[in-house]
């Protein structure tokens, strides 16, 4: 699918949702529903950063990772979940753990993934819908580098960030701009 399409699609599917006195949130289940879309977001999302040579795709729950997961397989490399308030299934599980700044609810998060998931040498490339304040992003950058791993940048869907600082620090690529929308 041609990029120009691709985004009106996306453009397309999205939906915005409030309740009386709410504000207003995305709704993007529509671009699930879309077979050819569905199919094309991973390669988009991969060629969006272009340098990024990852060895690893990782994505937090929940659209990360069914995003994250299309990506890795568009790049044949393997995927990580990143787990919202994870907890360990056993005793021995040693995890990598961070707790995020606030987001854009204002809630912070405790994240993390397997140890032995993420080794020194990986290259990891983050993947995500949406991005807002960053800070699920940031949070696990510090946890790659925790691990001794190498941040190969993040691409998402949508930037809706309004810290440059942040999107530099991310290496961060997108399909659109939240003012697109």
């Amino acid at each position: 699918m041609e990029r120009g399409e691709l985004r009106e699609r996306l453009k397309i599917g999205l939906r915005w949702r409030s309740d009386a006195g709410q504000e207003s949130l995305a709704d993007v289940t529509g671009w699930w529903r879309d077979p050819e879309l569905l199919q094309a977001l991973g390669p988009a999302l991969a060629e969006a950063n272009p340098k990024a040579a990852p060895t690893v795709v990782a994505g937090p729950a929940s659209k990360g990772m069914l995003l994250g997961a299309l990506v890795a397989a568009h790049l044949g490399v393997g995927f990580v979940e990143v787990r919202k308030n994870p907890s360990r299934a056993y005793d021995s599980d040693a995890w990598w753990q961070r707790t995020t700044p606030p987001d854009y609810q204002d809630r912070h998060l405790r994240m993390g993934f397997r140890r032995d998931l993420i080794r020194s040498g990986d290259r990891v490339l983050f993947v995500d819908d949406w991005i807002a304040t960053g800070g699920q992003a940031l949070t696990v950058q510090a946890l790659v580098e925790d691990a001794g791993a190498s941040w190969a940048g993040a691409s998402v869907i949508v930037d809706s960030l309004d810290d440059s600082r942040a999107r530099r620090a991310l290496q961060l690529s997108s399909l659109l701009h939240i003012r697109e929308l």
